[in-house]
This record gives structure tokens, sequence and C-alpha cells, in this order.
């Protein structure tokens, strides 16, 4: 089962930021879970909210700034450089696109533009990148794209709907129903299951065959696990 970190370390450092995924890479986390969002100039940073507030305490829309202006206030990671780290560290990457958003399909538009011009570094590199996201529409336009692609699941009906041979689904599900992962693995899906942090809840994750979890804290997770 691979460890993935959420939002990088996140336990531990800022979301989303630089500190947390290179913090990542230490730990040990075999890849990287990220938010991504387009800025008003069409950059795409790894951004969780839709406003700064809660993690800036600046009130504003993410949606409404230039990178630069960004840059200037919160300084986000962007995903091109947060590619570059996973290449770098043969790291796999797992790209979350949120909706609502102004600019609608645009970010699924402007990741896969991102991905192609970086093709043959993550071929050489070995790494598995997936495409995930809450909205169906989304998921519907990352599985046309011919990359890897998932459904976020909060609830376990939407299983039913999902598109994709992969299944992100919330830690809650798989506590309620341990028979949801080898039903999904008898439909030919893999399992992806978030945010795992409690130890019973990763031990029960291994035990049921789950291809990887996502976790605030990578180093706790492993040493939970028995990795070496």
């Amino acid at each position: 089962m691979r460890i993935y970190a959420h939002r990088g370390a996140s336990g531990e450092f800022t979301e989303g930021s630089e500190a947390a995924y290179l913090a990542a890479v230490e730990q040990g986390a075999d890849g990287f879970e990220c938010d991504v969002r387009l800025t008003k100039d069409k950059q795409i940073i790894c951004y969780h909210d839709s406003n700064a507030k809660r993690l800036s305490k600046l009130d504003f829309k993410v949606a409404d700034k230039d990178y630069a202006e960004l840059r200037q206030s919160i300084n986000p990671f962007r995903l091109d450089q947060l590619l570059d780290l996973a290449i770098l560290n043969q790291k796999d990457l797992l790209i979350e696109s949120k909706h609502p958003v102004p600019s609608g399909g645009e970010i699924e538009k402007q990741i896969h533009k991102l991905l192609a011009t970086k093709m043959k570094q993550i071929e050489k590199s070995g790494i598995q990148v997936f495409l995930i996201s809450f909205s169906y529409l989304a998921t519907l336009r990352n599985k046309k794209s011919g990359y890897q692609s998932g459904y976020l699941l909060s609830r376990k009906i939407l299983a039913r709907v999902n598109p994709t041979k992969i299944v992100a689904a919330n830690i809650a599900i798989i506590k309620s129903d341990h028979s949801f992962v080898v039903t999904q693995h008898q439909r030919g899906k893999q399992v992806l299951v978030w945010t795992v942090n409690d130890e019973d809840d990763l031990k029960l994750c291994q035990d049921l065959g789950v291809q990887a979890v996502i976790t605030d804290y990578p180093a706790r997770a492993r040493k939970i696990l028995g990795y070496p």
C-alpha cells in the first residue's frame, strides 16, 4: 500500500507549501496529493480553498488575483514546480482540480497542457500521475484526456456512477462498510483512501488491500505500517 502526502506533510507544515512537499520527500512518502486552482492569469497553483482567509488571514478570492499578486501575499507553490519536484524525487502525483470555479473546465485544460509538456520526463522518471476531482464533469474531462483519472467520493452511492478505474474514497466509507473495497476490486477498480491519519484506520486499509492512502503524516504512517 502506497503512502501519499496530503497537501504535503500537512500535519506538520503549512498545507500545500513547498516546505510541506519537501518534508514529504524527507519523510519517505511515495507520492504527493495536491489541490489546484487557476489564478486570474491562468497560472496553476497548489491551493485548497477558494478564499485565502483560512490560511493567511487575508480575505480575497484566489481566482481574482494574478500570480504575481499572490506571490507577494500568500506565495503559493505552483503545480509545475511540484511536478518538477515529483519527477526529480520519483514521487507519484495526485492532482485534484477544485470546483466550482469561475473558469469552469479551464483548470483541467491547463493541467493537461502542462502534463503534455513534461510527458517525456514523467515517463523517464517512472512516476504515476493521477487526475482526480469531486466534480463528475471534471472527471469526464480528465478521463477523455487519456491521463489516469479518478472520481473522489464522499458518499458510497456515488461509486455506482464512477466513470473511471480509480475510486478515491473518504475513510468514513471504508470504516462503515469493509466490503466496499472488495466490491470495487471485483469491478476492476483501484481504491485510494483519504484522509487516513488514525493508526486503526491505516491498518484497516492495509488489511483490506487498498492501493494507497492519503495522509497528513507520511512518516508516522510508514512507522505504523511497519515500512522501513
